[in-house]
């Protein structure tokens, strides 16, 4: 019994740890299977012992002691009881990920999708892909409950707009490098981008239940502005309805999405063989009337945006020789196109 109370009281020190510690910094992917074997042995103490009184009181006495000596170690330090046990996996899980420390290669292991997570017995829980795991039971359980109104984002894209503000939260509330890990996001994006994408539309239309929520969707955005390419990619790749949702409820978006429309209508050029404007660039984003249909969105969504937009492209016109003649300044026809 000596050893069961001192391995319990190990296993909640590295709950601790997990959540609270800058160590987790130096964690590999055997150390992180090591924490959730041990965290596994403390459930399985809490099974073996929760209907047999005696044991447990002994085990209240022991996590009082170790809850005692970790408060003084931890500022704000939130103790573990004995039904604490019983989900010694989840705790484990949700302090790591709200622990600013944890570097993104425990991350990726986390949240890896190209193998599902070992569910199996063996010497050390594989834990690769558990984020993933938890996300698609999550998302199915979405899809299958009774739900009224589908979620325009798809589940997968719900649930990890939540964790993502979550985790946003955890790092600004430290003071830690919240664009870094966001950058490490979108590196970790190639090949998904247009998922992406619909998780940060997620994320900005969480609803907001405290400042923290506040400031993890206003650092997005302030983030997004900073990524013009992806910015653009979002405006081109998400359905108008999602678009016309976060200019509803941002502000900062909403001027950035106009900011987008206007930066392709300047790269486009009259096609005289086409009779139609076209952009010059490589990688084309939209079509004149595609364009068009944004900026009508827009103004669908923000009515107050109108008037100011279209002054600013009439003074583009202007400044283009204000010409009627279709063909001679995209911003004239544009304003045509506008105003039928």
């Amino acid at each position: 019994m000596e050893a069961v109370l001192k391995d319990l009281a190990s296993t909640v020190e590295l709950l601790a740890v997990a959540a609270q510690s800058g160590v987790v910094e130096q964690w590999d992917k055997q150390t992180l299977s090591r924490a959730f074997h041990w965290a596994q042995y403390c459930e399985h103490v809490f099974s073996r012992f929760h209907n047999k009184p005696a044991m447990r009181r002994i085990m209240e006495k022991q996590l009082h002691i170790t809850n005692e000596s970790l408060r003084a170690v931890f500022p704000g330090y939130s103790e573990v009881s004995f039904l604490d046990l019983s989900r010694c996996q989840h705790l484990l899980l949700v302090g790591l990920l709200n622990n600013p420390g944890l570097p993104c290669s425990i991350m990726k292991i986390l949240f890896d999708t190209t193998s599902p997570v070992n569910t199996k017995q063996s010497e050390y829980e594989d834990v690769t892909g558990l984020c993933s795991h938890i996300i698609q039971c999550k998302s199915a359980c979405k899809v299958l409950s009774p739900l009224t109104d589908l979620s325009a984002f798809g589940a997968d894209a719900e649930v990890q707009g939540l964790m993502l503000m979550e985790r946003l939260g955890a790092l600004l509330s430290h003071g830690s490098e919240a664009e870094h890990f966001l950058d490490s996001v979108l590196r970790g994006c190639d090949g998904a981008a247009e998922h992406f994408c619909l998780v940060i539309a997620a994320a900005l239309l969480t609803t907001k239940n405290s400042a923290a929520q506040t400031a993890s969707q206003d650092f997005l955005l302030d983030w997004l502005q900073k990524k013009h390419s992806e910015l653009q990619h979002m405006c081109c790749a998400l359905p108008p309805t999602l678009l016309t949702d976060l200019a509803k409820e941002h502000l900062k978006f909403r001027n950035a999405y106009c900011d987008v429309l206007k930066k392709w209508a300047s790269e486009m050029e009259y096609n005289i063989s086409e009779a139609e404007w076209v952009q010059t660039s490589t990688n084309r984003t939209v079509s004149f009337q595609e364009l068009t249909e944004h900026f009508l969105n827009l103004f669908e969504a923000c009515p107050s945006m109108r008037e100011d937009v279209e002054n600013e492209l009439n003074a583009l016109k202007i400044s283009d020789g204000d010409f009627d003649v279709r063909g001679l300044s995209v911003w004239g026809d544009l304003l045509s196109a506008l105003n039928k």
